[in-house]
């Protein structure tokens, strides 16, 4: 089976990550996406993160209904902090009947020569790169990067730019706060993740 490898914090996920992981899914040759939950780093400062075993379970919650999406914590197994050299090792010894692809943002692509081993990932592996809407801090931060940098990997033989991809500008961190001030939330997570973080009594 073809799987495409979508890594994140999900804190909490939403559904601009739950259509990006459904098209890639539908409109590609994937097989399968497995959302792959990033566990906290313990160097760095926890703040509003959830704990890793919750942010797998509201995962599970959003996807129960499409057989095409997984949840993995496979990364909470391995070293920390983790890479995604090191995973992707730890998953072709685990399933060697799978052929795996990375799935990323246009954002993090400008930044892929700053990843561990990023030469060795982008030639012995497929891209799935979808656009991105950049908040206005990160457009600042985006102009400060050169031309050559920013497209040194989009024309790469290995990366398909899934162009027609619908991105939403939702953020995760925007969600927490809404929760926080007791904001209505509905449409931007679903039912099931919404009852979940309420039951818990997450981000409040």
């Amino acid at each position: 089976m073809k799987i495409g490898l979508y890594f994140g914090t999900f804190n909490p996920i939403h559904v601009g990550h739950l259509v990006i992981a459904n098209y890639l899914a539908d409109h590609t040759d994937l097989d399968e996406v497995w959302l792959v939950v990033s566990p906290h780093n313990p160097l760095k400062k926890k703040s509003t993160l959830l704990d890793d075993i919750h942010r797998l379970a509201i995962v599970r919650e959003a996807i129960e209904d499409n057989d095409k999406l997984r949840a993995s914590d496979v990364e909470f197994k391995l070293p920390k902090p983790s890479y995604t050299a090191t995973t992707l090792t730890y998953l072709e010894e685990k399933h060697p009947n799978h052929t795996f692809s990375l799935i990323m943002g246009e954002d993090n692509l400008r930044t892929f020569h700053k990843w561990y081993n990023h030469e060795t990932l982008i030639a012995n592996y497929p891209f799935y790169v979808y656009p991105r809407v950049l908040t206005e801090q990160e457009q600042l931060e985006e102009n400060k990067i050169g031309s050559m940098e920013k497209n040194a990997f989009k024309e790469h033989p290995n990366v398909t730019f899934c162009s027609d991809a619908p991105v939403m500008k939702i953020s995760a961190s925007f969600i927490r706060k809404a929760i926080k001030e007791r904001k209505d939330i509905r449409y931007l997570l679903t039912d099931p993740v919404i009852k979940y973080i309420d039951e818990m009594n997450f981000y409040k």
